[in-house]
């Protein structure tokens, strides 16, 4: 399986490139759950931290807020929400479903911030 990456810390310029600011919010308090990402999913943490674990027995993934993470498409392992999370994400290749929307939302916030 795929694994995630993070990105700590990236450089405003990138965040303006990607136009994170645009991105949909999606929150979730402290819990545990399993999720199987049928996109790769880019996000960014607001707020919060998480760890990851796949199912596959590899190593878990950390992520905090100010962290840039890629989910890979494919990937199935279980949240671990260790502080109320905030992320803002898109979605992309993948389920077209969830990728079109996600791209509607994403136009909806730009054009939502130029009005």
């Amino acid at each position: 399986m795929k694994e995630i990456t993070v990105d700590s810390n990236p450089s405003e310029a990138t965040l303006k490139k990607l136009g994170v600011g645009h991105w949909p919010t999606w929150q979730k308090e402290v819990s545990v759950f399993p999720w199987a990402f049928v996109t790769t999913e880019v996000a960014y943490i607001v707020e919060g931290e998480c760890v990851m674990t796949p199912n596959d027995g590899g190593p878990a993934t950390t992520f905090k807020a100010g962290d840039l993470v890629v989910f890979p498409n494919g990937y199935k392992g279980t949240w671990e929400v260790k502080q109320p999370l905030k992320k803002r994400f898109k979605h992309q290749d993948g389920n077209f479903v969830k990728c079109a929307l996600s791209r509607f939302k994403i136009l909806k916030n730009r054009l939502k911030s130029k009005g």
